[in-house]
């Protein structure tokens, strides 16, 4: 059984991680596993949206073709950690369009409201959550910017040791950044943050789903050790 599996509700094929070997990654093996007998999928209500299709996935005796093996026997493992580099790199494209929106329609806001006779923006605090916001988005985008280069001009093995650290601290960034601007706008756009419908309901749908970004395709807290530790591969032996 798998839980929380995106498009799971109305797909036709998984790709499904089984041990067929030994203990350990060396002992998984990657199938595509049609809908068939024995495949059910539930759909998990999520705060996001249904769209997604997110499902609980079971398994009882599903029949598999030998041919439906992806890659090699007991090769599973790095088959998945090959897609992991490009499945986070959209993830901060993704996450950081959301958190940029949300940036425009602070702006958009901020301009319109008006206050004791005066826009909302001629406010200072509101001037400096904006300058904030705009700060964090902007950085990530020029990161994410850096990065695709880098992936355009590296071979798989060269992205795979050198930028596999480097992405996961971007998403790590990105979906910290993404808080920030989560709260901020709920800060300047008022009650209207956490209404569902008019003026504020962009903020509103970012507040629920903004940590959406934070767990898929490995948490923060994961994406801070593999930074950390692929940074220290390659560290040299110095003391201060």
């Amino acid at each position: 059984m798998k839980k929380w599996i995106t498009n799971g509700h109305f797909a036709d094929y998984f790709v499904t991680a089984v041990r067929t070997g030994g203990p350990g990654v060396g002992g998984v093996s990657l199938l595509l596993v049609e809908r068939s007998e024995g495949l059910e999928t539930k759909p998990i209500k999520t705060s996001y949206s249904p769209s997604a299709g997110t499902a609980y996935v079971t398994y009882d005796d599903v029949k598999v073709p030998a041919e439906n093996l992806l890659g090699e026997e007991n090769g599973g493992f790095k088959c998945i950690m090959h897609n992991f580099n490009h499945e986070r790199w959209y993830i901060v494209a993704g996450a950081n369009r959301a958190s940029r929106l949300v940036v425009e329609e602070c702006y958009k806001w901020a301009n319109q409201r008006v206050v004791f006779g005066n826009p909302l923006i001629a406010q200072p605090v509101i001037r400096n959550k904006l300058a904030r916001i705009t700060s964090l988005v902007e950085g990530v985008h020029a990161w994410l910017e850096a990065i695709t280069y880098q992936m355009q001009h590296m071979t798989h093995a060269e992205q795979a040791n050198h930028l596999a650290g480097p992405i996961a601290l971007l998403k790590l960034f990105c979906t910290r950044s993404a808080n920030v601007v989560s709260d901020e706008a709920c800060q300047i756009f008022g009650g209207r943050a956490i209404t569902q419908t008019g003026m504020g309901k962009v903020v509103e749908q970012f507040q629920r789903s903004a940590k959406f970004a934070a767990i898929l395709g490995g948490s923060e807290e994961i994406m801070a050790e593999l930074g950390v530790k692929q940074a220290m591969r390659g560290f040299p032996n110095a003391r201060l």
